[in-house]
């Protein structure tokens, strides 16, 4: 007599769970028709300012290359519940050092110098954030200063050119057919980062350390150890960034990527990365760098003074804080 009701309860609750789990999960899409809406809006309203041209859609993966792949460093950095505010300044610091050892002991020096920039910074903010106890916010605001003068003060703040023309064609510069060499570059550090964050066990151990670090700790995860790696992978990510800048522009120079640190942030919880750790999405977070290249693109195509795109960025700024901790 008693059995009907308990199966109706369950039942209930099973559809009640199903639902609260759609909920929870329409933020993970969000960002793909929020991006399909934006791209429809500027096809419609600026179709004859050449908006749909091949080459300015190529154009917006140019300049948006760069912020996705420190995007996908910046996601790990997130899932584990840190941050990374140096980002922007290590890609002037890195696009300095490689246009300066390529100078001097050609490509492969040129390219370990770039590299060896990001693995530096990397260790001596996640040292520093793991093993001294300082918070990350703290550690890298301060290297943001550091790594910024040091570029100044090696380059005497002037541009040093890139005159390797294999370095800023492979990159940056370079096009395979009509597909552009950034392109590229930010398809090979979306697929790495997806698989990594999503197939591996480094990828369970980072959003585990995210989403709890005292429950990590007990379930044996070296807590300290993930989240050294995940600031040393988003320096390396800012350095390739760098790097890909100094092609593309043919010249090292230190205020490449400054204020981009905004903009990865922006683009990584745009695209449903969790600003308070635990949760990541390494595609979502390279569709929020395309949707913040395609605002600006837009707003430029409307006429609108720099100023005013300012203004947008920190709007978007705003909204990804608060769809952030509408997560929590």
């Amino acid at each position: 007599m008693n059995e009907t009701p308990v199966v109706k309860d369950r039942s209930s609750q099973t559809t009640e769970s199903a639902f609260r789990r759609a909920l929870e999960d329409w933020r993970q899409y969000v960002i793909y028709a929020g991006f399909v809406a934006i791209f429809i809006f500027f096809s419609l309203s600026l179709s004859e300012k050449g908006f749909l041209d091949p080459n300015n859609l190529l154009n917006i993966v140019r300049q948006t290359a760069m912020i996705a792949i420190m995007a996908v460093g910046m996601t790990f950095v997130l899932s584990a519940g840190e941050i990374d505010l140096s980002i922007g300044a290590v890609v002037g610091l890195t696009s300095v050092t490689t246009a300066l050892a390529l100078e001097k002991f050609g490509l492969i020096g040129g390219i370990l110098g770039g590299l060896l920039t990001g693995v530096v910074v990397g260790l001596v903010n996640g040292l520093l954030a793991t093993r001294v106890g300082i918070p990350s916010f703290l550690v890298t605001l301060a290297m943001m200063g550091i790594a910024r003068g040091t570029a100044m003060w090696i380059s005497n703040t002037a541009a040093i050119p890139i005159l390797d023309r294999t370095y800023y064609y492979t990159f940056g510069s370079g096009n395979v057919g009509p597909v552009p060499v950034l392109l590229i570059w930010a398809l090979i550090a979306a697929v790495i980062g997806h698989i990594a964050l999503r197939k591996t066990t480094f990828g369970r151990k980072t959003l585990a350390t995210g989403g709890s670090e005292t429950a990590a700790r007990f379930t044996g995860i070296k807590t300290r150890n993930i989240k050294l790696q995940v600031l040393l992978i988003s320096s390396i990510t800012a350095a390739v960034a760098g790097m890909l800048y100094a092609g593309r522009l043919r010249s090292g120079r230190f205020q490449l990527g400054e204020g981009d640190e905004l903009s990865v942030i922006a683009a990584a919880v745009l695209g449903g990365t969790s600003l308070f750790g635990g949760f990541g999405s390494v595609i979502g977070s390279v569709m929020g760098a395309l949707m913040i290249g395609l605002i600006n693109n837009g707003l430029i195509l409307m006429g609108l003074e720099f100023s005013q795109q300012l203004i947008a960025r920190g709007v978007i700024i705003i909204l990804a804080v608060t769809v952030a901790r509408s997560r929590r």
